[in-house]
């Protein structure tokens, strides 16, 4: 069964975070066995200062090339080498899933070469003048750079890449059952209302009730719930239940039944007998396309808006500059997910939401970049930068336990953090 933190703007429950602009959908199934060696913090402490010399040198003659010449992308220039020459660890390495067999396998979703294809975009472009943090031109700005991306994977390893998800699974058990409304929101939410602030209204997403989609991914053990699915009333009047013991490969009944909903399908079954209602009260999925999606789950219409507002055909339509011009992410949001000819779509959601409620976020007296510099700086040990960057992520504060709990898996988020480090040489 899977939980999820959910982090949205000023509408918080025991179990959603809150950010300051941009919601998001982060979800994790129970415990497993952990099966990935990570480093420890001792030993993290122990070895950082020399770690940090030793990329230094490695990319010592590169970096400091680059700043002669004086260009602005001389740190990213030197952070892309490290990431190059650690390509195969990385897709290997860090970006894995764990199988239905309890098995950990590369992804086959996230990959390194649309990482980088995503990184390109927004530290080059980035979106509303806001660029993803490669460092600067100092003599540890592209370890600034890397740490940055360590944190950012950090946190994407749970939320998404060990499931091997882009779209958001039906996770929500409701009186024994996954109700066919959850695409509508999840532990009480409603994702269709997550709305814009007021001087961002124009940008967000209108609800249009004649759309119907169906997700691309969906968790895949024995029984797991269908990909979640949105339509109007006139498909789909009321939604029932997806029915995860149920047994869908049987020849001796009349007529025979077999696993034909979704591609690797074991068991489990729709089940439309009776109307179903979410832990919110929703018993249909009209207007109801806007679940989460990406390596950090970018959820709601306000989300997506942006999305479409900035890289999509809304900026086209308008006479600015897109990116993606002929994808309007209002009516497609799962061209995050599907699209074929852009898989760094579904890292680039992850890293809007980074840019615009990370590299931003800066509340009393800590600031995240410069708590980034001050743990390069000091020699990279220790957890509590990552422990304060999981609690924004994942409860929306820097100093969690937060108003809306603990971090969820905290120890798991700060091994990642680890392993990525200790993958890309920097421990």
């Amino acid at each position: 069964v899977e939980a999820v933190a959910v982090e949205v703007v000023a509408q918080t429950t025991a179990a959603m975070a809150t950010t300051a602009t941009m919601q998001t959908t982060t979800s994790s199934t129970t415990s497993s066995s952990e099966t990935v060696t990570t480093t420890s913090a001792t030993a993290a402490t122990t070895t950082s200062a020399t770690a940090a010399k030793t990329t230094t040198s490695t990319v010592k003659a590169f970096t400091q090339n680059a700043v002669d010449v004086g260009t602005p992308s001389s740190a990213a220039a030197a952070v892309e080498s490290v990431l190059e020459a650690h390509k195969d660890e990385i897709d290997n390495k860090i970006l894995l899933y764990e199988s239905p067999t309890m098995i950990w396998e590369p992804s086959s979703l996230y990959r390194f070469k649309d990482l980088l294809a995503a990184l390109r975009v927004m530290y080059n472009e980035g979106v509303a003048n806001k660029y993803f943090y490669m460092g600067d031109d100092s003599s540890n700005g592209h370890l600034y750079g890397l740490v940055n991306i360590a944190a950012f994977l950090a946190q994407s390893m749970k939320e998404t890449i060990k499931y091997n998800a882009c779209d958001e699974n039906s996770w929500d058990l409701v009186g024994g059952g996954y109700p066919l409304s959850n695409a509508c929101g999840q532990l009480g939410q409603s994702y269709q209302d997550y709305t814009c602030a007021d001087h961002e209204k124009h940008m967000e997403c209108p609800v249009k009730k004649d759309m119907a989609i169906t997700a691309t991914t969906n968790a895949k053990w024995w029984g797991a719930p269908a990909p979640l699915f949105c339509g109007p009333k006139e498909i789909y009047p009321t939604t029932g239940y997806w029915d995860h013991s149920a047994d869908c490969n049987n020849a001796w009944v009349d007529p025979p039944l077999t696993c034909e909903v979704y591609e690797g399908q074991k068991g489990g079954m729709f089940n439309n007998e009776a109307v179903s209602p979410n832990s919110s009260g929703r018993t249909d999925v009209e207007g109801c396309c806007y679940w989460g999606r990406g390596v950090i789950q970018t959820t709601g219409r306000c989300n997506f808006g942006k999305l479409n507002y900035y890289l999509g055909a809304g900026a086209a339509e308008e006479g600015r500059e897109s990116r993606y011009s002929d994808i309007n992410f209002c009516e497609q949001p799962d061209a995050i997910c599907a699209s074929e000819e852009h898989k760094e779509l579904k890292w680039i959601a992850g890293m809007f939401y980074w840019v615009e409620s990370l590299q931003s976020y800066s509340v009393g007296d800590w600031d995240y970049i410069t708590e980034l510099k001050k743990f390069v700086d000091d020699g990279m040990s220790g957890n509590k930068f990552i422990d304060a960057v999981s609690g924004i992520v994942n409860r929306g504060c820097h100093n969690p336990p937060c108003a809306s709990g603990g971090v969820d898996g905290a120890h798991e988020r700060s091994q990642n953090f680890l392993k990525v480090l200790t993958e890309l040489g920097l421990l």
